[in-house]
């Protein structure tokens, strides 16, 4: 097997293996637990099963149909670098930090589109279940986001004394994301760490080592 066939089989191997693991806790979650319930697990981390329209960690700027669709382009652009990046004999690190970073946005991609049409709604009262395709709470392209993983470190009030917060409750790190957004994270992370200035050389034009 050539290196370029290798790398095609790792990348595509580990957007499968993230879209799977992120689909079935999705899945788990919002089959069996209420919006908004919560499962304490320790005092810093819980499963507290929300859903969103917007981006990663919740965050909306724009029209659900909007965001959906500069999502499928944003794949898209990222799933044609990672073709680059294999035609090129890229660094097999720099291909799975693309990969993370494809498979996250795919993960949330497959809420938006599809969620909305084979999911009934999820309620602080009643738990989703599937249902027949065109029959969900929201239709194809406007579903919403599962998210489930939160992680509360700090939860604590500001000293009195402190000017314009004091006694006001805190918490460290207070979003909740999914595993689709830690992919993402991570892969955004790891490759403005470990390959900047790799991939500063691949947009010039220059092969990698």
């Amino acid at each position: 097997m050539t290196r370029r066939a290798k790398s095609t089989t790792l990348c595509i191997a580990t957007i499968i293996l993230i879209v799977i693991i992120d689909q079935l806790i999705k899945f788990e979650v919002k089959t069996n637990m209420f919006l908004r319930e919560s499962i304490y697990v320790a005092d810093w981390f819980q499963i507290f099963f929300i859903e969103n329209d917007g981006i990663a960690w919740g965050l909306q700027i724009m029209p659900q149909l909007f965001l959906t669709l500069f999502r499928l382009i944003a794949v898209g652009l990222i799933g044609y670098m990672i073709h680059q990046s294999v035609k090129h004999e890229a660094k097999t690190g720099f291909l799975i930090c693309l990969s993370l970073i494809f498979a996250g946005a795919a993960g949330n991609i497959i809420d938006n589109v599809f969620y909305g049409a084979i999911y009934t709604e999820s309620t602080p009262f009643t738990k989703a279940t599937l249902t027949a395709v065109g029959q969900g709470y929201g239709g194809w392209m406007h579903g919403k986001v599962v998210d489930m993983f939160y992680f509360p470190i700090i939860d604590t009030y500001w000293p009195e004394w402190m000017p314009f917060v004091g006694g006001e409750h805190f918490i460290f790190f207070s979003p909740v994301f999914n595993f689709a957004d830690a992919s993402i994270s991570c892969g955004v992370i790891a490759l403005l760490l470990f390959y900047g200035k790799y991939l500063n050389r691949l947009l010039n034009g220059k092969k990698g080592d």
